[in-house]
């Protein structure tokens, strides 16, 4: 009745002869699909958590890049920075880690989370450096890295440049921290390794402070900003929950430079080998290209608004013959650069003028001008020893000993101060070279130029 098939008629076995074949059409279209979007690759959104793959993707781990700045002024890297958009989506917390060791493990991966979160970020608030701590924690548990907190932190310290936490091989470590403040910085290190977790940073592996730009940061997925610090993790699977599995398994090194902050790195267990013993590394080490590029040096401790004036600090331990290569690539296409190295980071300047008592313990200088087609780098030969005489820096007459000038006050008689008028910017530049030929963010030089400046060879 009401037009409804009657049971035992024809109507009620034509159904299911007639959806068979569709409903089999309609499973093998919704298996292709499926199939299809396996073969492309996970959506975004599983990117991001990593669901649906439990175990690593046939490729290795991606390489571990050195950390090769552009050569760009502060504020330009601040604007390119800027510029790069956030990502979308979720930002997944790393699991709490939980230091399983002997007493020596936890007592040397203490100190040097507390020497990462000190060097790289004691001008930071606290939630900067429990950023930062999250991030050496993240990488323990990344197979691209070592499997130890030292390791982590002190990896490539033999480098004269190119290690990862830039601290560890430009010569930072001369300067130490206040006793309350490196027993604050380790009972954060303590809370870290005993499972409390900085989840706004997710599971960054990099980051660097927003006046610098690496070749790296290009590559990776911008995550969160701690004040002048920038957070990135790895795209793709490498970056999700699921890449984090490498086990710790304890033996942490020893650092011979943190001798002097840490007891557990004072002392060496019998056959042990400081990981950071031993010279600088050929630049070309670990992969490195030779060249430019490579050989950029690290953040400075002064550049001029142009980009044209800067001063680094370096390791004394720095192999010399690559200065150089470094200041020039610092310079990068500037027709007008000048580039001052000291190995004490407490002696080097970072700002201008630069006193006389500064200039009598730089340890490298190099000066480019392409109007005067002029070029010049000069070692101070008793930091970087140098075969050819020609190249050392010349000896600077210490102030105190400073020869009187009819009119000025400054004089040996007066201790050896610079009197108002002698106080022009102390930078050794070329003494032939006119006020014309230099940019506006660098003011000429003093008609009294100090001893040791860049002359050119007769000929130049």
């Amino acid at each position: 009745m009401n037009g409804s098939p009657q049971p035992g008629s024809v109507q009620e076995g034509v159904r299911p002869a007639f959806l068979f074949p569709v409903l089999l059409l309609l499973a093998l279209a919704t298996l292709g699909a499926m199939g299809l979007i396996a073969w492309k690759g996970p959506r975004p959104a599983d990117v991001v958590s990593g669901a649906g793959f439990e175990t690593a993707p046939p490729s290795p781990p991606p390489a571990v890049e050195p950390v090769v700045l552009q050569a760009l002024a502060p504020e330009t890297a601040r604007d390119l920075n800027a510029k790069v958009p956030f990502i979308n989506g979720p930002v997944p917390a790393a699991k709490p880690f939980i230091l399983t060791g002997s007493p020596m493990d936890r007592a040397r991966a203490t100190d040097c989370l507390a020497s990462a979160l000190y060097y790289e970020a004691a001008a930071e608030a606290e939630s900067g450096q429990r950023a930062v701590a999250q991030v050496v924690l993240n990488r323990v548990r990344h197979p691209a890295f070592p499997s130890t907190v030292c390791g982590v932190v002190y990896q490539g310290a033999t480098r004269a440049t190119g290690c990862q936490f830039s601290f560890s091989c430009d010569g930072s470590m001369a300067r130490l921290p206040s006793p309350a403040l490196w027993d604050r910085l380790r009972r954060l290190a303590t809370e870290a390794l005993s499972g409390a977790v900085y989840a706004p940073v997710g599971l960054a592996t990099h980051y660097h402070t927003d006046w610098v730009l690496p070749y790296w940061s290009a590559k990776l997925d911008k995550i969160r900003a701690e004040r002048t610090h920038l957070f990135f993790r790895w795209d793709g699977w490498w970056g999700t929950p699921p890449a984090f599995r490498q086990a710790y398994h304890g033996g942490e090194p020893l650092i011979g430079r943190l001798a002097r902050l840490s007891p557990a790195h004072a002392q060496a267990l019998a056959g042990e080998v400081a990981l950071d013993a031993g010279g600088s590394l050929p630049l070309a080490e670990g992969g490195m290209e030779a060249g430019p590029m490579a050989a950029a040096p690290g953040t400075p401790a002064f550049a001029s608004p142009a980009g044209n004036f800067l001063i680094y600090t370096v390791s004394p331990r720095a192999d010399p013959a690559v200065l150089a290569e470094r200041a020039k690539a610092a310079c990068g296409a500037q027709p007008y650069c000048k580039v001052m190295m000291w190995t004490d980071p407490v002696a080097t300047p970072t700002a201008l003028p630069v006193s006389e008592a500064a200039l009598q313990s730089m340890a490298f200088s190099y000066l480019k001008n392409e109007k005067g087609a002029f070029e010049k780098a000069l070692w101070n030969c008793a930091v970087f020893p140098r075969a050819d005489a020609s190249q050392c820096m010349k000896a600077r007459v210490p102030v105190a000993a400073a020869i009187a000038r009819p009119g000025r006050v400054g004089t040996s008689q007066s201790g050896g101060l610079l009197g108002k008028d002698d106080k022009a910017e102390l930078i050794p530049v070329e003494r032939e070279e006119s006020a014309e030929a230099q940019p506006a963010s660098v003011k000429p030089v003093a008609p009294e130029a100090p001893a040791n400046m860049i002359r050119r060879r007769p000929g130049g």
